[in-house]
């Protein structure tokens, strides 16, 4: 039984228990209002009914029938999102109040009851219809929603970061927060999870390994205590793509997009969306190594050029020594001649210092 669970990581089981849970209410809900619509039917049917028939069993029936039909549309309505319900809801009322200002102005114009009455049920059901199309196509690009209203203080605004599944996973993330230089709410969308989750449940051992450590590193981060955490439910179905989906997630949340993926930062800063990249971060503060200064170093390997010895700072930087591939392993002192910046990082050559051609020599 403990190699069963020890297949499993821990965080895997806890959303699974959650998930059990929330299921289990659902069908709670469900069958209390299933029985009091068998309730209510009955009550009807005896009202309804006389003595001698048997209404009461017809509205027994009756009851149930609505409340499974009403249970089977619910269930419909899950792919369907409370951003878009709102979005929805906003339209048909602005159509209902464009609709009546409309009718009033033509009901100005000397016009009969029965055109008066057409025109009102047309114009209330065309703009009805336009208000709720044209508020479910702009439903990001417009934040006074009920739902979605919040009163907060100009100045305890809280920035919204949304994390990408490669940074979860790199780890690095962790140590960061624990800096206190992270200022904001860090947001966990669902599908991200979802992602993580697949990865982990994969059948390659390096993925299942990552998705692991990714659902680790989210366990580790709620509980720190000063980073505020929250798993977002809000989803695109009709993007696929997830980088896709955590630029447009950015985009209605008016927040950041945390990550360590290369395209991913491109995609989103060409739609305007502010990224904060972690590899960007730690190559800025790699310490700045000038032309002339001395370094001691330890050569570990060769160079692809010829006679070059290849050494490594602490921070990972390499460093491409000259004269140094016969002297692998020693601990040298060398003169950076110059340093070259490349999309991978950053790159030190460098020289032997006198002392050390004294010592060679």
């Amino acid at each position: 039984m403990q190699s069963l669970f020890a297949e499993f990581p821990r965080t895997n089981i806890f959303y699974y228990l959650k998930e059990g849970r929330k299921t289990m209410t659902i069908f709670f809900v469900r069958s209390f209002f299933t029985l009091i619509s068998i309730l209510v039917g009955y009550q009807i049917g005896a009202l309804l009914g006389s003595p001698t028939s048997h209404t009461e069993i017809v509205g027994m029936g009756i009851g149930f029938g609505v409340s499974a039909g009403i249970i089977f549309v619910e269930r419909g309505l899950r792919r369907i999102s409370v951003r878009g319900l709102s979005s929805a809801v906003f339209g048909l009322i602005f159509g209902l109040l464009a609709a009546k200002l409309l009718t009033e102005a033509v009901m100005l114009l000397p016009v009969d009851e029965v055109t008066a009455r057409t025109m009102r049920v047309v114009f209330t059901l065309i703009l009805c219809y336009l208000g709720m199309i044209v508020a479910i196509r702009g439903r990001d690009e417009f934040n006074l929603i009920i739902p979605y209203v919040k009163f907060t203080r100009h100045d305890q605004v809280q920035q919204n970061i949304v994390l990408d599944t490669s940074v979860i996973i790199d780890g690095r993330i962790i140590d960061l927060c624990q800096t206190k230089f992270i200022e904001g709410r860090l947001v966990i969308p669902r599908f991200v999870l979802k992602e993580l989750q697949q990865i982990a449940d994969s059948s390659d051992v390096l993925k299942r390994n990552r998705g692991r450590r990714g659902l680790d590193i989210l366990n580790k981060i709620q509980k720190l205590e000063r980073v505020a955490v929250k798993i977002h439910d809000e989803d695109f179905p009709e993007i696929t793509d997830v980088d896709a989906k955590l630029v447009k997630m950015a985009k209605v949340l008016d927040g950041k997009v945390f990550t360590n993926d290369f395209n991913l930062n491109k995609v989103a800063e060409l739609e305007g969306v502010t990224v904060l990249n972690i590899n960007e971060l730690s190559n800025a503060l790699k310490p700045v190594v000038l032309p002339g200064e001395l370094l001691e170093i330890k050569i570990v390997k060769e160079g692809k050029e010829y006679n070059q010895g290849v050494a490594y700072l602490d921070d990972g930087t390499m460093v491409v020594v000259e004269e140094a591939r016969k002297l692998i392993g020693q601990i040298l002192v060398v003169v950076v001649t110059s340093v070259l910046q490349t999309s991978a990082g950053r790159m030190i050559f460098g020289k032997l210092n006198d002392d050390n051609k004294a010592k060679k020599t």
